[in-house]
């Protein structure tokens, strides 16, 4: 399988992620100090703490994706090891995150890392379990998996827009999409999902099946690769 990564972004990324964190610690302290030692601030105080919050999110969202290693593209690269090199994917460097391109089609591949059970109740997914962490992720906003396919939804568009540059609107093959859910702790119990919803293990004999399913052509795959390149 060919790896197609935007280095750079991804470096960047990582960066951004560790001083947005320290930021927002220091920041956090500051109003923290700033409440018990002169209450006349509170203003400032509230401000601070505020401000220390949303940069704290931001660090946990962009450290989740880039600091910490292996990261959720890694993860993808390593559950498709093995795939064939008429299969390429591509990290960062299309308008999708990391979209997969092959024999078995063209697959926005969509990494969570929440663990416990997960499972479909027939309008959203839904966590369970995961221990104290997973739980200490949810109060602030960060262990939830919301609604996937709306984002699943929103990469395929761009994605579109982006191949009509360079190809025609009939040219362009389906675009399907899959969540993948990374975790070692995660089980996967949502087999009635609206887009198929798996666990990384079952990744790449997930994919092979796909090959008798689909009908993309090895033409269609050279002009969708070379679109996306270019």
């Amino acid at each position: 399988m060919k790896i197609i990564s935007n280095e750079k972004l991804i470096k960047r990324n990582g960066i951004i992620s560790q001083v947005t964190s320290l930021s927002s610690l220091l920041i956090l302290g500051s109003g923290m100090y700033i409440s018990f030692s002169k209450p006349d601030y509170f203003t400032l105080s509230v401000a601070a703490l505020l401000a220390g919050f949303i940069l704290s999110q931001v660090g946990i969202s962009l450290g989740n994706r880039f600091g910490r290693s292996p990261r959720p593209d890694e993860l993808l690269d390593a559950g498709l090891k093995g795939l064939k090199n008429t299969y390429t994917i591509y990290h960062y460097s299309t308008p999708a995150q990391n979209l997969l391109v092959g024999p078995a089609g063209i697959w926005l591949l969509l990494p969570f890392h929440q663990h416990g059970d997960i499972s479909y109740d027939g309008k959203k997914w839904k966590l369970k379990g995961g221990g104290f962490a997973q739980s200490y992720m949810r109060i602030f906003g960060q262990g939830n998996i919301s609604r996937p396919d709306l984002d699943a939804g929103v990469q395929k568009d761009k994605l579109i827009k982006a191949l009509k540059k360079t190809m025609a609107e009939e040219e362009i093959p389906n675009i399907n999409a899959a969540i993948i859910f990374t975790s070692n702790s995660a089980n996967v119990l949502a087999e009635n999902a609206p887009i198929p919803t798996m666990h990384i293990k079952q990744l790449k004999s997930f994919i092979r099946k796909e090959v008798k399913n689909t009908q993309i052509t090895k033409a269609e795959i050279n002009a969708v690769n070379e679109a996306l390149r270019a």
